[in-house]
C-alpha cells in the first residue's frame, strides 16, 4: 500500500545524528523531495555556513536559517534537513509545529562524536576542546531536541537505511503526517 506524505517532515537533533544521511533516505522511501536548510542558506548567501558564521556571525545565520525553514516548511511537503542549532529557537519551533511534524534523531554523546570529530566543516567545533564543546552543546540543546513531535533513536549498529525505516515506522503512527492511497 502506497502512502502520501501530507506535511514536511523537520529532522532535528545534534551534528552528527544523521539528519542529512537519514532524511536523504527518507525521502527516497517515500518519494518526496529532500531538502537540508543549511545548503537552502549556503545558496541563498553564496557562502559556505563557516564563511557566513565568520564574516556576519551566528546571529545573522540564525535570521536567515529562519527565514529558509518557514519557506520551505509552508512549501511543498518535503523531508526537511535542519542545522543543529534550528531547533532551538522558539520561533523555529512555532514555524515548524504549525505546519510540519518535528523528529528528533537521538543520538548519544559517542554516537556523536565518532561521527563529527575528523569533520572541519563544523564551525561550532573550532575550539582548543572540541569533545568538551560538544559535551556542552549536546547538555544545552538535549531538552530542547525533547520538544520534538517525535524521537527516534539512532545506534552505532543502524545503517541509514534501517534509521529511515525506523523514522517511517515512527510517522506511520501519525495520521496527521501520512495518508494510506
Amino acid at each position: 500500500m502506497a502512502e502520501r506524505l501530507k506535511k514536511t517532515v523537520v529532522l532535528v537533533g545534534m551534528m552528527g545524528a544523521g539528519k542529512t544521511a537519514v532524511g536523504t533516505a527518507l525521502a527516497r522511501l517515500l518519494g518526496v523531495p529532500f531538502c537540508d536548510s543549511d545548503e537552502e542558506i549556503v545558496k541563498a548567501a553564496q557562502r559556505s555556513i563557516a564563511e557566513i558564521f565568520e564574516r556576519d556571525g551566528e546571529p545573522f545565520f540564525r535570521a536567515r536559517e529562519s527565514q529558509v525553514l518557514a519557506r520551505l516548511v509552508n512549501g511543498p511537503p518535503c523531508i526537511l534537513s535542519t542545522g543543529g542549532g534550528a531547533f532551538l529557537s522558539a520561533q523555529n519551533r512555532e514555524i515548524v509545529g504549525a505546519a510540519g511534524i518535528s523528529v528528533w534523531l537521538r543520538a548519544d554523546l559517542e554516537l556523536l562524536w565518532s561521527r563529527v570529530r575528523h569533520k572541519t566543516t563544523r564551525p561550532l567545533l573550532r575550539t582548543a576542546n572540541p569533545k568538551e564543546t560538544l559535551r556542552d552543546l549536546y547538555a544545552a540543546r538535549v531538552p530542547l531536541y525533547g520538544l520534538a513531535d517525535l524521537a527516534v533513536d539512532a545506534a552505532p549498529e543502524l545503517s541509514i537505511d534501517d534509521m529511515a525505516h525506523r523514522v517511517l515506522e515512527a510517522l506511520r503512527g501519525r495520521d496527521d503526517v501520512l495518508e494510506r492511497i
